[in-house]
């Protein structure tokens, strides 16, 4: 991760310019049943998409609010970091993918017994969206359902 002093002029301007949302506490549900019992999804904002997936597009005017669903059997090291921040050392997501999306980590806690299972979807997000009002009102409503339709118990928040 680059010091502040590292990045460009204009990006260490944005974000000290930048308007941050503040969130104040969030309802957290208490789990109804043991972890070795649970599905897990992940949920990252790495911006990863499996081959054949679309890129994010950079040029949506406060961040692509959209997201990728990526299968539960897709091999990692075949997912495309497509994150359009440079605010951030790449080096290390490119030579292992899990650092952003831990999918293989996960299929090793199931095959151990401490999860019950991975779910058959998971969710890749765009990080760096200065204008989250779209994804909190389109994206995130569509993600949590097909979350809740898979019989997801957890979902591992990954941010980048």
């Amino acid at each position: 991760m680059p010091r502040l002093s590292d990045l460009p002029l204009s990006l260490r301007a944005t974000l000290k310019l930048y308007r941050w949302r503040r969130l104040g506490n969030r309802a957290w549900a208490r789990l109804a049943r043991p972890l070795g019992e649970c599905r897990v999804a992940i949920c990252s904002t790495a911006g990863m998409v499996e081959p054949g997936q679309p890129p994010y597009d950079s040029s949506v005017k406060g961040g692509d609010f959209s997201y990728r669903v990526i299968d539960g059997e897709t091999a990692v090291a075949s997912l495309i970091d497509s994150h359009r921040s440079a605010a951030y050392d790449h080096a290390g997501i490119e030579r292992d993918a899990n650092l952003a999306f831990p999918l293989d980590r996960l299929r090793e806690l199931a095959a151990a017994g401490r999860i019950g299972s991975v779910a058959p979807r998971h969710l890749s997000f765009m990080g760096s969206i200065t204008a989250p009002n779209r994804l909190l009102r389109r994206s995130a409503p569509e993600a949590a359902a097909l979350l809740v339709a898979d019989q997801v118990d957890i979902v591992l928040l990954v941010p980048v």
